[in-house]
């Protein structure tokens, strides 16, 4: 009779069969049994035995299913629950600062408001809730090392991005940043790989243009805002031609001067142009100055020289008629006229005259031949 033994060999993952005892042998020891034929082995390998195997697995599984009639009930019960859990993990919630966006095994579908949704929980779909409201600053043309608030905070420089050319063949040094955010979230998130990469190259693009239009001084101080708006306004189309879903807030130029190379020179030049807007100004307050005085005399003047010429016109004009008046009274009573006329120039020559001349028929015993009437006159007059 055969002993059968099952042993579970560790390398092998495996059971198997070893027969010990015979008709033939004797049980184990060192010499082990031998065969009919005198041959030894007495622990010799043998195949598995598939059965044992698969009984064994059976008696394994059935540990996990419950036993009885109620068993398939319960595994559905169990299966219920477990899909009831599924999909409840598909409810999600919105904040106010951001917008869902829902996808159907990876491809988009909609975008959904603040507040609580329900979607198809994974793997089957996916949701992904960007901030819509913070706005993100990118730097061109040198980069903060540190947070702003530290004491070993600096700021790097990149000649790279921040040297362009003018409209005038000059070289400036321009760093700026630009702000902005997410204005179409699927847009976003589809349409560009890397958002604040294309945000910088985009500005690069926009404002090189720009500069390329102006020459260096307006780049410097005269055009200074409308570098910043019309970037603004060229980085925008730029974007949305990308379909990229960003929204710029700003352009804002930090430093703007010429490279570090010729800023010597260049601010010779400025100090040399702010002397001679000096002497401009001053030549421009003197001539301020003078030049409305000049107007008014001249002005005085030709009003004067119109009141004398009106002045003349008008006693030329009274003489006139003066002389038409005498004229026609002449023509009714010549002799009349002869003596009023005498009379009237010998009294124009006669009045500055010191000599007093009486007619003789005025005299009469109260006029004495002869009075001292000049020095009574002097004396009058130097009493009054």
């Amino acid at each position: 009779m055969l002993l059968e033994t099952l042993i579970y060999d560790e390398e092998t993952k495996m059971f198997w069969n070893i027969q010990r005892g015979g008709p033939w042998g004797g049980s184990g020891g060192n010499g082990g049994g031998q065969g009919p034929w005198g041959g030894g082995g007495s622990s010799g390998n043998q195949p598995p035995d598939i059965e044992e195997m698969l009984r064994r697995s059976q008696d394994k599984f059935k540990k996990f299913i419950p036993s009885g009639k109620g068993g398939p009930r319960r595994i559905i019960l169990l299966i219920l629950v477990a899909a009831v859990i599924w999909l409840g993990t598909g409810f999600y919630r919105v904040q106010p600062s951001e917008q869902g966006v829902e996808l159907l095994f990876g491809k988009f579908v909609k975008t959904t408001t603040p507040g609580l949704n329900y979607w198809f929980p994974a793997p089957v779909g996916q949701v992904f809730r960007p901030d819509v409201t913070n706005t993100n600053i990118t730097s061109v043309g040198f980069r903060q090392i540190g947070t702003n608030t530290s004491r070993n905070s600096s700021v790097r420089d990149i000649p790279e991005e921040s040297l362009m050319l003018t409209g005038d063949q000059n070289i400036i040094d321009i760093d700026y940043q630009v702000q902005w955010r997410i204005k179409n979230a699927a847009d976003f998130l589809f349409n560009i790989r890397n958002p604040d990469e294309t945000v910088k190259l985009a500005s690069e693009s926009a404002i090189r243009e720009i500069i390329g239009q102006n020459t260096l001084e307006d780049a410097l101080a005269k055009q200074r805002q409308q570098v910043e708006s019309q970037t603004h306004e060229v980085l925008q189309k730029i974007l949305d031609s990308y379909g990229a879903g960003v929204f710029i807030d700003s352009v804002k130029l930090q430093k703007v001067e010429p490279p570090k190379q010729v800023i010597d020179a260049f601010n010779d030049v400025q100090r040399a142009k702010q002397d001679r807007e000096r002497q401009q100004n001053e030549a421009q307050a003197y001539a301020n100055d003078i030049i409305p005085k000049a107007k008014g005399e001249a002005e005085r003047m030709i009003q004067e020289a119109t009141a004398y010429k009106e002045k003349l016109t008008r006693e030329a004009e009274g003489e006139a008629k003066r002389f038409l008046s005498v004229y026609e009274a002449y023509k009714g009573g010549k002799q009349v006229t002869r003596s009023r006329l005498f009379l009237e120039r010998m009294q124009q020559v006669l009045k500055d005259s010191e000599k007093v001349i009486i007619d003789k028929g005025q005299g009469g015993p109260g006029v004495v031949p002869y009075l001292p009437l000049p020095e009574i006159k002097k004396r009058s007059q130097g009493a009054n």
